[in-house]
């Protein structure tokens, strides 16, 4: 029997949001925010900002009626899903505490307490209102038990909008064939060239390089902060094997090993990448998922490391609002159903379904794809070798991949509309259906002509 040709059809039409009340919004809040919003990466465009009216479980509304299952979930931050009446009922119980006292509460015992407990690499905790702020203390701590200004941080890591940490890797216009490492360059203007000169940036995965900066800078170097886990960069991992130099290496170096845990954090293991790996830091820094969106941080670490914040002739820390009764309550509650119930197993498997469902999609497609760190924050990279740094990201089809996640909002999927943003998985996504998510993103496939 003849086969029937193929007929050589368009791509199908891509469905149109409405989001003529988003725009408006936009307009009127360009005249008092800059850009229209409060953080420069909520910005997506003038016509394509999105602002929401409400979240619950795995999915958001947004001015326009439009819903999203959504994928960003807060750049981390929830891990239950949004509205999780377990934790809100706990935070409504901080409120009636009757707000900021500047005086301790009982609350900041109980959760250091249960940091403690479940974090292999934490014996004391100091609170702080974000990941940003917590890196910042734990810098000053190492620097402080060190003697030494200098820090070494990862290609592709980020570890928080203030003026130390702000430099990137700029991979865009890096040549692999120049046989030069990629520019370290400022985020944006504003950052004192000063900076620089305290900063050496090492590739992961690559125990030589950093063996080679120790050689050379050891003198000046006071801490390695590292992501053990890239989470703004495809959740690239380390490798155990690396993690286990990386902490030899500190050691014969007399260098503070810090751990950026904002987003791993009680979201890969309960007591972090730190538990996973099996590796300890000596600093470790928390916040996203620990209170499933209330805004709380943390730096824990070793007693010996810790107790450097000692009072006024010590390291200082604190800030008005830190240790607030609601974030306080509302992470007490995240972290009792994380430790007490299987919710990060849930989480995990149902990220490794999503997965196996969009690698159908993709091998379909004739896409190569490779899963990237773990299931609960996994990157996507259209490539065919598992990737070690991000030097890999260069040549993997990133183009491609925005393109797809950005048509994504169109067919109500919300992914970060980068390549090298992860998609994060909360307990609430088990009550869809991985199957349906992933025809979503074959549909948009097709109109690309795939």
């Amino acid at each position: 029997m003849a086969t029937a040709p193929k007929l050589d059809l368009p791509p199908p039409a891509r469905p149109t949001r409405k989001l003529g009340r988003s725009q408006a919004q936009h307009r009127r809040a360009a005249k008092t925010l800059p850009l229209g919003v409060s953080d420069t990466y909520r910005y997506w465009g003038d016509a394509q900002t999105l602002y929401v009216t409400r979240a619950k479980g795995a999915q958001l509304w947004d001015l326009d009626g439009n819903c999203y299952v959504d994928f960003r979930l807060g750049w981390g931050p929830i891990i239950l899903g949004y509205g999780d009446e377990r934790v809100d009922a706990a935070a409504r119980k901080g409120i009636e505490m009757g707000g900021v006292t500047a005086l301790a509460t009982a609350l900041e015992a109980e959760v250091a307490e249960l940091m403690v407990a479940m974090v292999p690499g934490v014996e004391q905790v100091r609170f702080a209102n974000s990941g940003s702020e917590a890196v910042a203390t734990a810098l000053r701590v190492a620097r402080a038990v060190s003697g030494r200004d200098g820090f070494v941080m990862i290609e592709g890591a980020f570890h928080g909008m203030f003026d130390s940490v702000l430099w990137r890797t700029q991979m865009e216009s890096w040549d692999p064939k120049s046989g030069q490492a990629p520019v370290v360059a400022p985020f944006g203007r504003g950052i004192p060239v000063a900076h620089r000169d305290l900063i050496g940036v090492v590739p992961l995965n690559d125990a030589d390089a950093l063996r080679d900066l120790f050689r050379q800078e050891g003198s000046r170097i006071g801490a390695f902060i590292l992501e053990p886990i890239l989470g703004n960069c495809c959740s690239i991992p380390a490798t155990q094997a690396y993690l286990k130099d990386v902490r030899a290496l500190c050691d014969e170096y007399g260098i503070v090993l810090i751990f950026d845990e904002v987003k791993t954090g009680f979201r890969v293991a309960r007591g972090g990448a730190q538990e996973l790996y099996g590796v300890l830091p000596d600093l470790c820094t928390f916040a996203k998922a620990m209170a499933n969106g209330y805004p709380i941080a943390a730096l824990g670490g070793r007693r010996a490391f810790m107790s450097a914040i000692s009072g006024f002739d010590g390291v200082l820390h604190g800030g008005t609002f830190t240790g607030h009764p609601i974030g306080l309550a509302a992470a007490e509650a995240t972290l009792r159903v994380l430790k007490e119930t299987d919710a990060l197993q849930q989480i995990a498997d149902w990220g490794r379904k999503l997965q196996g469902e969009l690698a159908g999609v993709f091998a379909k497609a004739g896409i190569p794809h490779i899963f990237t760190g773990h299931p609960s924050m996994f990157g996507i990279m259209f490539r065919e070798k598992a990737p070690r740094s991000y030097r890999d990201w260069a040549g993997s089809d990133h183009d491609l991949y925005d393109s797809i996640a950005r048509a994504l909002p169109d067919y109500g999927l919300l992914p970060e509309p980068d390549s090298r943003e992860p998609w994060f998985v909360c307990q609430a996504h088990n009550e869809l259906d991985p199957e349906e998510i992933a025809g979503k993103v074959a549909e948009v496939i097709a109109t690309l002509g795939r």
